[in-house]
């Protein structure tokens, strides 16, 4: 729905709320009409029922809102005397019609000064649960989110295994656009194996289905700073709709909201009005190679023949004094092995090994096309040499022919909302003939590291600014053999309690964050005794 829609639908709630409610709100003590004004009727029935005025916000937050106007149709029964288990399961079981039936039908009183503390150490224990849920939901919707680091394509400078805490408010966080799901689960609930949301997977009916009216229009709230070239961003992947995620085809599959697209995080080589260009795996960036920050290690693929046949054991040694570790495979002719991935400072290193006899990059030659982004015949790219692209940028004009159509459809139609299509010679937008579009938002060009181990923009193109939802700024754990299984795990010291980026050498706050906690503790310990003897 739009915004104006979901206006609508909001008086629609008021007049159903006040309809139920307004006798409740008269024996309360207010006027009936008290109960039909949106936001002030809320402001008056945080009275009623004697609850703190920020409870509003709370009820207007989506996903908060699930825990708490349900808590809101307890409290009123409860404030008229309905304070029994059987009360508050009927007003969760009939989504708050309950209260119809109290104004209507039940005498009740209203308990003015009631008992607001939980009668029981369970009611205790539940309500401590739910309001450390709406805490803790809040947190990771609007400030910051946990993620762990799945794969390699940023390896070296981000690794499997590491635990990041990405904030949300450095790019301004991006308010849920999914309304019914469950608190901080992203896609699927664990062990059970189900989404966490409702939807339609009907792609052809994504606009029309209910569910999927239910889903909010994208807003975001202010940042403190733009996203800046080579920032490492964490974005929902746009392709995540495609039939098949790994070829990319262009054929549908299912629909999914753009906050439970699947989370990735990559490097932002190219901002928004950029022109971008791929020259032997390096990055151009309007005509000038790409300056990475100190921290960053590009990676590429390399072929290696030793001098006589080793063990696997002895390659593996061999490779990980020089940090390679990214594994090893069998290569195509006389002998070589593949390195998926190695810096250009560890390859000049194991050149110098005595045991090695050739060392031959893995690169794509000039012309050689691939089946990448925009996967066009008139464009004979591929992953080390691609482009030049420009970048689209909010309020920026791009002139448009049948032979460049094919960069810009997809952003046109999928992210802007507007029907393209080509007839002969002839390109149409919306059903008019079109030879320039305006973008309505920023693009970014996101790409990992790992430069043959990444499946990033080269494949699916530019990732729209609604994709994006954080920073990653802290790493708070580190394991390396995470996806190996339990025995194989050990913690990475020197990573724990570091910034995600930045210059100069890693530096862990770990010793320091735990002399603080400590120091904390027998401060609480200390000041506990003293309070206890004062008041002996």
């Amino acid at each position: 729905m739009n915004w104006t829609e979901w206006f609508i639908f909001i008086i629609v709630i008021q007049i159903i709320h006040g309809l139920g409610t307004w006798k409740l709100y008269t024996k309360a003590g207010r006027q009936a009409w008290e109960a039909f004004v949106p936001v002030y009727n809320a402001v008056i029935l945080m009275k009623i029922i004697s609850r703190p005025w920020w409870w509003i916000i709370l009820m207007f937050l989506p996903i908060v809102n699930l825990i708490m106007i349900p808590a809101v149709w307890v409290e009123t029964a409860r404030s008229f005397g309905k304070d029994s288990k059987k009360d508050a399961l009927l007003c969760l079981i009939t989504l708050g019609f309950y209260l119809y039936y109290l104004n209507y039908i039940e005498d009740v009183n209203y308990i003015e000064n009631r008992r607001l503390k939980p009668k029981t150490s369970t009611g205790e224990w539940i309500t401590s649960i739910l309001f450390a849920i709406v805490a803790a939901t809040i947190v990771h919707t609007y400030f910051f989110q946990p993620f762990v680091i799945p794969s390699s394509s940023l390896e070296k400078s981000l690794l499997v295994g590491d635990f990041l805490i990405v904030s949300k408010i450095h790019y301004g966080a991006r308010g849920p656009m999914t309304t019914v799901a469950t608190p901080m689960v992203h896609d699927t609930i664990p062990i059970l194996k189900k989404k966490s949301y409702l939807y339609s997977d009907n792609y052809e009916k994504r606009n029309t289905s209910l569910l999927n009216k239910l889903q909010l229009p994208y807003f975001r709230l202010p940042g403190f700073e733009s996203i800046e070239r080579n920032d490492i961003v964490v974005f929902n992947q746009p392709a995540d709709t495609l039939l098949d995620m790994n070829k990319f085809q262009p054929d549908r599959n299912y629909y999914k909201p753009i906050d439970k697209k699947t989370n990735l995080v990559k490097r932002c080589v190219g901002v928004a009005g950029d022109t971008l260009e791929i020259r032997d795996g390096y990055v151009f960036i309007n005509g000038k190679q790409n300056v990475l920050p100190p921290r960053t290690h590009l990676q590429f693929s390399y072929d290696i023949r030793f001098k006589r046949n080793l063990q696997p054991s002895r390659i593996y040694d061999i490779l990980k004094k020089h940090d390679i570790t990214d594994g090893l495979g069998y290569g195509t002719q006389e002998g070589f092995y593949r390195i998926p991935a190695a810096t250009d400072k560890a390859i000049a290193r194991l050149k110098a090994h005595p045991e090695v006899d050739k060392i031959i990059p893995i690169k794509k030659e000039k012309n050689l096309r691939e089946e990448i982004f925009p996967r066009d015949i008139n464009y004979n790219w591929n992953i080390d040499n691609f482009g030049p692209l420009f970048i689209p940028k909010a309020g920026s004009t791009v002139n448009l022919n049948i032979n460049n159509i094919s960069l810009y459809k997809r952003a046109i139609s999928e992210y802007e909302g507007h029907s393209v299509v080509t007839r002969g010679n002839q390109i149409f937008i919306d059903d008019a003939p079109a030879t320039s579009y305006t973008f309505k938002q920023d693009y970014y060009w996101m790409m990992g590291d790992n430069r043959h181990n990444s499946i990033d923009s080269r494949f699916w193109g530019f990732v729209p600014y609604d994709h994006v939802f954080g920073k990653p700024v802290f790493i708070w754990m580190s394991i390396d053999g995470l996806m190996d299984g339990l025995k194989n795990w050990s913690f990475r010291w020197d990573r724990i309690f570091t910034t995600a980026s930045g210059d100069g050498k890693r530096v862990s706050y770990f010793i320091p964050f735990m002399v603080v906690v400590i120091g904390l503790t027998l401060f609480n310990k200390w000041r506990k005794k003293k309070k206890a003897k004062l008041n002996a």
